[in-house]
């Protein structure tokens, strides 16, 4: 065959094989919304990526993810979920909390949404029925917004002799009202004085901390807000510096040397939104999907932290925990 036949034929053979290759399907694209950034989401993202290998995908072998982080400033949320939008992405998983799922919905009624979240999701109008969601959203809900109050009664028996108990609120959270309320209703059941103290930044936490300590005796309960479960180890440093009780809803807390923690487990909780956004790219719809909720709600117990403060866990509450760190 002389040169120039083959040099035509290897093109031809080119123009037949390009378009066949452009004809390939795209891989699908996961665009995930984060209210913080990648570190404290590390053990969230671990399990969302369980929950995407059960329904068969792993990132960058046949799923690609876009990410976008708000960095704690959840003001940007908004246009971090439209960006996303404008990168017309297969699915887009809406993790930690009602202000990213509320993000989310504002920026697109077509793309499909699997949100993760602590709060009731039809008191907070991001869907319309648990069983039958509707629409282009769907996810999961845990009780750690409903247990709020548990941590209020724990944190009674523990301390028995305490007239009041201060609670911690990010008054920029959606279900700061809600749960204010039922921790009031649970206060005077108790007959305890509730102390409300505010916080919606990082540089407010030493001073409320603070306050607590000057009380005696004097404990801290936290509402159930994302923006504090990131911030657990900060926490957890301020709690043993003022020598303060305290319970949040993250065993991260408990873990980083606060005294205790109690809530859904997010681990849980980011598994299951793994798995629905594999079934939504296999071709579910997210209306049809019911949300599911996370129903396991785990204590975790620092007896290091209690020794510190002088305090003794009842054996009802040491039987109950799930995790007991020496």
């Amino acid at each position: 065959m002389r040169r120039r036949d083959f040099v035509a034929l290897a093109g031809a053979a080119m123009a037949w094989t390009l378009p066949a290759r452009a004809q390939q399907p795209a891989m699908p694209v996961i665009g995930y919304l984060g209210s913080e950034s990648p570190g404290p989401y590390a053990s969230r993202l671990r399990a969302f990526r369980e929950g995407l290998a059960e329904a068969g995908f792993v990132e960058g072998r046949n799923l690609a993810i876009e990410y976008r982080w708000a960095e704690g400033q959840y003001r940007q949320l908004p246009a971090l979920a439209m960006d996303l939008v404008n990168r017309q992405v297969t699915v887009i998983v809406a993790p930690g909390g009602a202000e990213v799922a509320l993000a989310a919905k504002s920026a697109t009624t077509t793309i499909p949404i699997v949100f993760e979240m602590g709060g009731d999701p039809i008191a907070l109008g991001v869907v319309d029925s648990l069983s039958r969601p509707g629409g282009n959203l769907t996810g999961v809900s845990s009780l750690s917004v409903e247990v709020s109050r548990k941590r209020l009664e724990f944190m009674h028996e523990l301390l028995p002799g305490a007239g009041s108990l201060s609670v911690a609120v990010n008054p920029t959270s959606p279900t700061s009202n809600s749960q204010v309320k039922n921790l009031q209703v649970a206060a005077d059941s108790l007959g305890l004085q509730l102390r409300v103290l505010t916080a919606s930044t990082e540089q407010e936490f030493d001073g409320m901390f603070r306050t607590v300590s000057q009380m005696r005796p004097g404990g801290l309960v936290f509402t159930s807000d994302p923006y504090f479960a990131y911030r657990s180890q900060r926490l957890a440093v301020l709690a043993v510096e003022h020598a303060v009780p305290a319970v949040t809803q993250s065993r991260d807390f408990p873990i980083a040397g606060g005294l205790m923690s109690y809530g859904g487990d997010f681990e849980q909780s980011h598994r299951h939104a793994g798995t629905y956004a594999g079934r939504i790219i296999k071709g579910e719809k997210p209306s049809e999907l019911p949300v599911q909720r996370v129903t396991k709600v785990e204590m975790f117990i620092n007896l290091k932290a209690a020794n510190s403060l002088g305090l003794s866990f009842p054996p009802s509450l040491l039987s109950s925990a799930d995790g007991v760190i020496e």
